[in-house]
């Protein structure tokens, strides 16, 4: 009998069977959830966004999450916002489009960390080209590694 799989059966080989445990159910180090936590966040941004940070790096600090993405803005945005009211319209733009999709974001980080994500905070400067992301966990994660 063939395993069930979450997606279609036509792309059964690229899929993860659905008795797989998920990887917050497997015992990990610190720096490998750290790890895939900057890959799904980075893969976002150029998924969803279009364009992925050229650097990425995120901190676990007991029941936070902190994703730091540096180099985040397409060549218009960074042309736009050196005009009078750009980097308003940048921060709009971007917000909104991180509101819009905060359940997915959520979503990372509770399948990556196994704990319910309470709130999420984001930040951008137009200027630089950083965005920052801070999840709040509802548990402290630091007792939680393997070390």
């Amino acid at each position: 009998m063939l395993p069930l799989y979450a997606h279609s059966r036509t792309y059964a080989r690229k899929c993860i069977p659905i008795s797989q445990p998920s990887s917050a159910m497997v015992k990990r180090t610190k720096g490998q959830v750290e790890s895939e936590l900057t890959a799904a966040i980075a893969r976002f941004e150029r998924d969803y966004l279009g364009r992925g940070p050229k650097e990425a790096r995120t901190f676990i600090v007991e029941d936070l999450v902190v994703v730091r993405l540096q180099g985040i803005l397409s060549p218009a945005e960074r042309q736009l916002s050196h005009e009078s009211g750009g980097v308003e319209l940048i921060k709009q733009m971007r917000t909104r489009l991180i509101e819009s999709s905060s359940d997915a974001l959520r979503g990372f980080v509770e399948e990556e960390t196994g704990a319910e994500v309470i709130s999420m905070h984001t930040d951008i400067s137009a200027r630089t080209g950083e965005r920052v992301f801070v999840f709040s966990l509802t548990e402290s994660l630091e007792d939680t590694f393997d070390r």
